[in-house]
C-alpha cells in the first residue's frame, strides 16, 4: 500500500501519517525502487491503534508511552490520568457555566451593565444607582468599580460593594459637585463642600485609608485621572471620615 491507500484504509489523512512518521510514532516503511513508501498490514494495525488512542484524547507523548509497552507507562495508567484530567476539565466547565448563568439572564433581560460582565454584587450596586445624568465623574467611578470588581479578592469584594451601597443614595448630587471641580485647582473654595458631601456618604465606622501620593499602584492611577480639585476633595473626605471615627473613640 502507498501512503494514500493506508491513510484511506485507517481513516486518517496522508498528512497525519507523515506527522506520525516525523514524531517517531510510526516507523518509516521500506521504500520501493521508485522511492515511494510501501506499507504493509503491520503498519496499518499500528496506524489504527495510534488513531484510536488520539481519539481518546491522548497527546502524542502519551501515545508514545503506550506504544512503548514495557519500557513506558501502560495503557491503563495513561487512561486513568486522562480520566482524571477530563474530570478536572468538567469541573472547571461546570463552574464557568454556573458563573455565566446569572450574567446571561441579565443580558437577556437587557439589564447587563455596560462595564459587564461584572459580579452579581457590582451588578446590584450599579442597578441601585439607576440612570444617572451625563457625568464624567460617574463614568470614571463605574470604570474604577469594574476594575476593583476584577482585582479585589472575592471576600473583600463583597464587603466593598456592601459599603458602597451607602454612597449610592447621594450619588446624583455628589457627582454634580465633583464634576464642577473638573477645571479647578486644589485650593478652590468648593473643595471643602464637595469633600463634606462625599464624607457624608462614605462608610461610617470603617477604616478608610489612602496611600500617600507617589506610592504607586491603583490609587495613583485613580488620582492621576482626576483634576487637582477633585483629588483634593476625595482626600479631604477621607480625612473627615478618619477624624470623625477618632472622635467617637
Amino acid at each position: 500500500m502507498r501512503i494514500g491507500e493506508i491513510a484511506a484504509l485507517v481513516g486518517v489523512t496522508p498528512r497525519a501519517v507523515r506527522h506520525y512518521h516525523h514524531s517517531g510514532l510510526l516507523p518509516e516503511p521500506e521504500r520501493r525502487a521508485n522511492g515511494y513508501r510501501e506499507y504493509g498490514v503491520r503498519d496499518a494495525v499500528l496506524l489504527a491503534r495510534i488513531r484510536r488512542l488520539t481519539e481518546l484524547g491522548l497527546g502524542l507523548d502519551e501515545v508514545r508511552d503506550v506504544l512503548a509497552g514495557d519500557e513506558g507507562r501502560g495503557l491503563a495508567e495513561v487512561l486513568e490520568e486522562l480520566a482524571d484530567d477530563l474530570a478536572r476539565q468538567e469541573a472547571v466547565i461546570r463552574e464557568r457555566r454556573e458563573n455565566l448563568a446569572p450574567l446571561l439572564a441579565e443580558a437577556r433581560a437587557g439589564r447587563l451593565a455596560a462595564e459587564g460582565p461584572v459580579s452579581p454584587e457590582l451588578a446590584a450596586l450599579l442597578a441601585g444607582l439607576g440612570e444617572l445624568p451625563e457625568s464624567p465623574m460617574a463614568a470614571k467611578d463605574r470604570e474604577i468599580l469594574a476594575l476593583l470588581d476584577t482585582v479585589v479578592p472575592e471576600a473583600e469584594r463583597a464587603r466593598l460593594m456592601e459599603l458602597m451601597h451607602g454612597a449610592a443614595s447621594g450619588a446624583r448630587e455628589l457627582y454634580g459637585l465633583l464634576d464642577a471641580l473638573a477645571d479647578a485647582e486644589a485650593d478652590d473654595p468648593r473643595v471643602e463642600g464637595a469633600a463634606r458631601a462625599l464624607a457624608a456618604v462614605l462608610p461610617d465606622g470603617r477604616a478608610v485609608e489612602l496611600p500617600p501620593e507617589g506610592a504607586g499602584g491603583l490609587a495613583d492611577t485613580f488620582f492621576a485621572d482626576l483634576a487637582p480639585a477633585q483629588s483634593a476633595a476625595v482626600r479631604r473626605a477621607v480625612e473627615l471620615v478618619t477624624e470623625g471615627r477618632e472622635a467617637e473613640r
